[in-house]
């Protein structure tokens, strides 16, 4: 596999730090473009606001770090952009703010790194978009499992924004012909939080619903982000970003008929099957699960 230069936004966050991880682990080059730095060896960093277009398209043209300078043979291209940077959730920001930062931002580091040249973009959609999880009062997904060609339905403002960014990353795919993926990102666990947090959903399901009981581990998540950076040729693509089974010791049936009575179930479904699909992933990028959570926590 050939090593690459990687443009990397919000890699400070949760997700980001942990998918940087991997992929310096695989010989990239990264630079993390965020508000704040992230402290892990081997990555660059480079403060820059999404919002604004000009930072944008100046830190995409930017050396990484100085031994670039060396060569003298100026600033060396990216060969791929993720783009993770976003108000994290409802509730943290205004409404308003929180689909200003998220859909303006995204356009413009898309906007930057096709107009840059830049052949692979990977951008951050969410579990979210389905409907479920931000919803008002308990809502019902139309059916089960959800999968990519489901009709996205959201009724906030972080679940709309990345409605609005899946359509604004097939819309610059259409104009330039570049891959653009994006990825519905389920829940976001990190190793340490498998023991502090698994044994109360195991008690208290319910907790999860609004998840449809899914998770995604930041390191396998890693793994996703480093597959979409090698698969080529793909156009505008979505993919659901999650491990294989629920975050539940249910088995999939019966956790559908308690928690969801009356949804269509549309195929046979595994034992324990995620209720939110990752069989895309699996198929067409060859994703293979290193951290099912039965490896860190025991069930009961």
């Amino acid at each position: 596999m050939t090593a690459q230069r990687i443009f990397f936004t919000g890699g400070s966050g949760k997700a980001g730090k942990h998918a940087i991880a991997y992929l310096l682990e695989q010989g990239h080059r990264v630079m993390n473009v965020d508000l704040v730095p992230l402290d892990l060896p081997g990555v660059d960093n480079l403060i820059a606001d999404i919002t604004d277009s000009g930072q944008m398209f100046n830190a995409m043209s930017s050396y990484a770090g100085f031994d670039e300078l060396e060569p003298g043979t100026g600033v060396p291209p990216f060969d791929a952009v993720v783009h993770f940077a976003a108000v994290a959730r409802i509730l943290i920001n205004p409404d308003n703010e929180t689909f200003r930062v998220n859909t303006m931002g995204t356009y413009n580091v898309i906007e930057a790194a096709v107009k840059l040249g830049i052949k692979k973009i990977v951008i951050a959609s969410s579990e979210t978009v389905y409907g479920v999880c931000f919803s008002d009062g308990e809502t019902n997904p139309h059916s089960l499992p959800l999968e990519e060609d489901y009709d996205i339905d959201p009724m906030d403002s972080y679940g709309l924004s990345k409605v609005v960014n899946e359509k604004t990353a097939r819309s610059f795919q259409r104009r330039s012909g570049v891959d653009i993926y994006a990825l519905r990102i389920g829940n976001v666990i990190e190793p340490h939080e498998y023991a502090e947090m698994f044994p109360g959903y195991f008690k208290n399901p319910e907790v999860r619903r609004r998840n449809v009981f899914c998770y995604i581990d930041a390191r396998d998540l890693g793994q996703i982000v480093d597959l979409c950076l090698q698969k080529d040729g793909l156009g505008y693509q979505v993919f659901n970003a999650g491990n294989d089974t629920n975050g539940a010791i249910i088995p999939s049936k019966e956790l559908a008929e308690k928690f969801f009575p009356g949804v269509p179930i549309t195929r046979e479904l595994d034992e324990h099957e995620a209720l939110f699909s990752n069989r895309k992933i699996r198929e067409v990028l060859g994703f293979k699960e290193r951290h099912d959570w039965r490896n860190y926590v025991k069930p009961g």
